[in-house]
């Protein structure tokens, strides 16, 4: 079987990954009949083995004197009788062997001998050829939350990262031979793509204010678009990928609590002082407009370091700023 490769890749950053997707596999409608024409089939074997035997006159037309079957016209010889009667009784075990039954959402892969003889995606009473090989297979939407996945982002800090899916079987022929097992496919990929995404960014920038991984829109996009490039070619198509949790790992969650304590702590004295100084700068700005005083330089120094001291004293002392539990924060 000859293959191409497809080529996918996820970013602009990111190492081109290849897969083997082989031309002629791809989903293709198999045969079917509706169950009815089954059942007709049973009953005009039935009917036929009930002729063939009352010719035989192996069946009796009268039961305590009452006349149920009209006398043959000629009594046929046995000859050839039960091989008439197997022959019908093969022909209902053959009819009677393919009835199925199709549902919304499941499909059924037919193979033979190993080989890809369709897929029937039909509802209702089905007849489908003893002779093939039926596989149930479901291609409902499906959602599928990961356990917690471990990462490094782009500091080199630990993390825990939980994604849901929500997907489904687009091509059965691809999701069934193209690789073992396409739901293991699936779980393996997600958490590549979850190290790959996570480590382009860090979790949190405390002092520059930087891109970091809780902005969970952008990361949903990455993970989306590429987990669903990595599966098309086994016929998966992903809808979407989302970040429901993302906090530190265990051992380097209590570090990063006390460093956004402090990055918090900072930010908070920062917007105090700028508040401070805004009040200072008009005040001044107010009592010179005004002719109230004539300051030259050494005299202003001194009174905007003297109302300073005082509108950041009557603040009244810079308490803690209110911080969040960054170990078990979510995305």
């Amino acid at each position: 079987m000859e293959a191409t490769f497809l080529v996918t890749s996820n970013t602009a950053d990111t190492v081109p990954l290849a897969y083997p997707v082989a031309d002629d596999l791809g989903e293709h409608p198999g045969r079917a009949l509706p169950g009815w024409s089954a059942v007709l089939a049973v009953l005009a074997a039935a009917a036929g083995a009930g002729w063939v035997l009352w010719r035989a006159a192996v069946l009796p037309v009268a039961v305590a004197g009452e006349q149920l079957l009209p006398e043959p016209p000629d009594r046929a010889g046995l000859n050839g009788v039960w091989g008439a009667i197997a022959l019908l009784a093969a022909l209902v075990a053959f009819a009677v062997g393919g009835l199925c039954r199709g549902r919304p959402g499941v499909v059924w892969v037919l193979t033979r001998h190993g080989a890809y003889r369709g897929t029937v995606r039909a509802t209702g009473l089905l007849w489908i050829s003893p002779l093939l090989v039926r596989r149930r297979m479901d291609v409902t939407l499906r959602h599928w939350r990961s356990s917690p996945i471990e990462a490094v982002d782009s500091a080199g800090t630990p993390v825990l990262a939980t994604v849901l899916l929500v997907w489904r079987v687009r091509d059965t022929a691809r999701a069934t031979f193209a690789v073992h097992d396409h739901t293991r496919y699936l779980r393996e990929q997600v958490e590549a793509a979850v190290t790959r995404a996570v480590s382009r960014f860090p979790t949190d920038d405390f002092r520059d204010g930087g891109p970091t991984l809780r902005d969970t829109d952008s990361l949903a996009n990455s993970l989306t678009s590429g987990l669903a490039a990595d599966l098309r070619p086994i016929g998966v198509e992903l809808f979407s990928a989302q970040p429901v949790r993302l906090s530190y790992a265990d051992e380097v969650a209590a570090a990063m609590q006390r460093a956004q304590i402090a990055a918090l702590d900072a930010q908070h004295r920062r917007a105090v002082l700028d508040d401070v100084l805004t009040a200072v700068q008009e005040t001044v700005r107010g009592l010179t407009d005004r002719g109230m005083v004539q300051l030259d330089d050494y005299e202003r120094k001194a009174l905007v370091k003297d109302l300073t001291v005082a509108f950041y004293t009557a603040r009244g002392p810079v308490t803690e700023a209110p911080h969040k539990d960054v170990s078990r924060q979510s995305a």
